[in-house]
């Protein structure tokens, strides 16, 4: 029997999976098939569709979450189709997924547990799989007692219930310790990435952020030659990838790669994923990568804004890149997105076409909050030279003697911070000489 204190692996390659879901006012979409989303995300577990039905209620039922006689109709279809699996495109109480499987005589998973598995598939760094470790704990806890199989060898009657309760609780205590630890770990991670974040503040910061399968990394690819992995699946992306990237007149901004959203992202998952998304919590702009070729667009934009709001992200500055503009097929798509979202550039991170605008705004973004400054200092003062490599960007030397000419690029507060340095002998119009070393401001 398999380690209980371990998140369970729900393995979908290669299974049979019927398809189904209770679809509420709320969450119809004109022109959307409300399964299609689940089926792209079974697909990309591995998992094969066998067939799909849904009912449309105005909220599930508490105890069965189908109404009785639509519970039989997915039982007979299952077994018609022969699915080896029923997936529910929503997030299941213990009690439904019960009574599901009771009714259906087959494995029940729901939505959250098809993107655990896809998150754990994906997984690759050694952070990332904490991270979904600790999702897929947090979200067996509550179910625990469902998924427990001690008492199955008990059998029922009188005399079952205390030891089977006490196991039980002995189990959830293991989960909760491991939890514990794995939140520890995690904080001592997040902690190092915060002062590594931190000591890039001086640099302008740019973070990709958008839908699952927008082309978040493509177009980091484009602009940078990241060489990172690019897949035309959901959630093939993870773990943040930083790259520098040259605006032009040696000014270079930091370019973020991050995970992709998606509709009604696991709670829990976006809890354990607070340290990788530090990256866009930091940034001085976000890049909203939209999929202009998706006829759900606008549908998307809307669930990455919520998501953003519900992390804390809502106010950062923000620019749209709409992404695919090569695989439009309808007149009038990009025209009708740029009305309604603001600044967007119409891009394809596959032709290159209107990377150059984009990169000019970053450029633009980068220069209004940076200032230029050129230092001369003995060239023997490698303590004055390291401060410079910390808070700004040095850009050219040159030699003069014994003196070493710098041209830097730095944010008005760390300029003050240079100049603030013990020594500041003199100040002349807008030349501050700080010991032998001379400020002068472009």
């Amino acid at each position: 029997m398999r380690d209980r204190t371990h998140a369970k692996k729900i393995e979908l390659a290669k299974e049979r999976c019927f398809l189904c879901s209770v679809v509420t006012p709320d969450r119809l979409i004109p022109g959307e098939d409300p399964l299609e989303e689940i089926s792209r995300l079974v697909d990309t577990a591995g998992g094969e569709e066998a067939g799909r039905i849904f009912q449309r209620l105005e909220r599930p039922v508490a105890r069965s979450y189908f109404g009785k006689g639509k519970l039989q109709e997915i039982a007979d279809a299952a077994r018609a189709t022969e699915a080896d699996t029923i997936v529910v495109d929503d997030d299941l109480s213990p009690k439904q997924l019960s009574a599901i499987e009771n009714a259906c005589s087959r494995k029940v998973i729901d939505r959250n547990e098809v993107i655990l598995d896809i998150f754990q598939a994906n997984a690759r760094t050694s952070q990332a799989k904490l991270q979904v470790e600790l999702a897929q704990l947090q979200y067996e806890l509550p179910r625990l007692a469902r998924k427990w199989t001690h008492l199955e060898r008990l059998g029922g009657g009188i005399g079952t219930r205390g030891p089977g309760e006490s196991q039980i609780e002995t189990d959830r205590r293991l989960l909760r310790g491991k939890i514990s630890a794995l939140k520890r770990s995690l904080a001592e991670i997040e902690a190092r990435k915060e002062r590594e974040v931190n000591n890039r503040d001086a640099i302008f910061s740019a973070c990709l952020v958008g839908y699952t399968n927008a082309g978040k990394s493509s177009l980091l690819n484009a602009l940078t030659q990241a060489g990172t992995l690019v897949e035309d699946r959901l959630f093939a992306t993870l773990d943040t990838l930083t790259r520098r990237l040259d605006v032009g007149d040696g000014l270079e901004i930091l370019l973020s790669d991050t995970v992709g959203f998606i509709r009604r992202l696991p709670h829990h998952l976006v809890a354990s994923f607070h340290a990788t998304l530090e990256e866009a919590a930091r940034a001085d702009i976000l890049i909203h990568v939209v999929d202009a070729a998706d006829p759900l667009a606008m549908v998307q934009i809307d669930s990455v804004a919520g998501t953003l709001k519900e992390i804390g992200l809502e106010d950062l500055p923000r620019i749209y890149a709409l992404n695919k503009v090569d695989s439009v097929t309808v007149p009038g798509t990009v025209e009708a997105l740029m009305k309604r979202i603001f600044p967007a550039f119409p891009v394809s991170a596959h032709t290159g076409e209107g990377l150059d605008k984009l990169v000019a705004h970053l450029r633009a973004g980068a220069e209004g909050g940076m200032r230029r400054i050129r230092l001369r200092f003995d060239s023997g003062d490698g303590r004055r030279f390291a401060t410079l490599n910390e808070v700004g960007q040095v850009m050219d030397t040159e030699y003069d003697g014994s003196d070493v000419i710098a041209t830097v690029r730095i944010s008005p507060a760390d300029l003050e911070r240079v100049r603030k340095l013990p020594g500041i002998m003199t100040q002349v119009k807008n030349t501050r000489v700080i010991q032998k070393a001379v400020v002068e401001e472009e």
